[in-house]
Formats: structure tokens, C-alpha cells, sequence
């Protein structure tokens, strides 16, 4: 079982940018599609984006495209979540997920799915100020 752990969330103005992290240990990283998702208060928690093991595919909430970037280094065992024009809106804590199926697994069609991941990070907040 990988353990997931996100870090470089915090407190940024309107238009501002956040890069997240997210170091994982354990099961083997590399074989992993690795997402991220995000919970407002009173909210579901919502799929933001996703990369395949391989990094070759990534998918994309449409709220987020054009303004964050998923990206993986897996000699560092970690994930990054690059944010640019933060806006209200993406006040939220951000979780980090491991998929349940190692290499692949239906990418494609299921990365936005809650239940296409098995791990999950405690979260770190991104408050974004008017």
C-alpha cells in the first residue's frame, strides 16, 4: 500500500500561483496513475487532474485547463500539481491519490473516477483571497 503525503498548500491572492507536492512511500510509485482532487467546504470532493504511470497521459477538470499542471517525477517518488491564476474558486483542500491498478488500468476513461484511486494523501489547503 503506498502512503501519500501533499504539501505546499497555503494562502495566495487572486491570480497568484501554488505548486503542490505530493512524496509517496511504499508500493511502488512508478507502476501508479497518480490524481489529484479537491474539497470546498459544504462540497463533494471533485476530480482536478491525473497522470498516468508513465506520465505520457493526462487528463484535465475543464475548470482547471490552461491554469494547472500535473506533472511526476518518479525518481523522486513524487507528484506535483502546478497552480497559476488562482481564483476564489479554487479554495479547497487538495488530496492526492494512487490508483487501485498499476500500470494503466483504464486510464483513460476512468482517472476522473473517485473510485479508480485506492490511496489518499490527508489533504493540504489552498486558500485563495478576493
Amino acid at each position: 500500500q503506498v502512503q501519500l503525503v501533499e504539501s505546499g498548500g497555503g494562502l495566495v491572492q487572486t491570480g497568484g500561483s501554488l505548486r503542490l507536492s505530493c512524496a509517496a512511500s511504499g508500493r511502488a510509485f512508478s507502476s501508479l496513475s497518480m490524481g489529484w482532487f479537491r474539497q470546498a467546504p459544504g462540497k463533494e470532493r471533485d476530480f482536478v487532474a491525473a497522470i498516468s504511470w508513465s506520465g505520457g497521459s493526462k487528463k484535465y477538470a475543464d475548470s482547471v485547463k490552461g491554469r494547472f499542471t500535473i506533472s511526476r517525477d518518479n525518481a523522486k517518488n513524487t507528484v506535483y500539481l502546478e497552480m497559476n491564476s488562482l481564483t476564489p474558486e479554487d479554495t479547497a483542500v487538495y488530496y492526492c491519490a494512487g490508483s487501485r491498478v498499476a500500470y494503466g488500468g483504464s486510464f483513460s476513461s476512468r482517472a476522473q473516477e473517485y473510485d479508480y484511486y485506492g490511496a489518499w494523501g490527508q489533504g493540504t489547503l489552498v486558500t485563495v483571497s478576493s
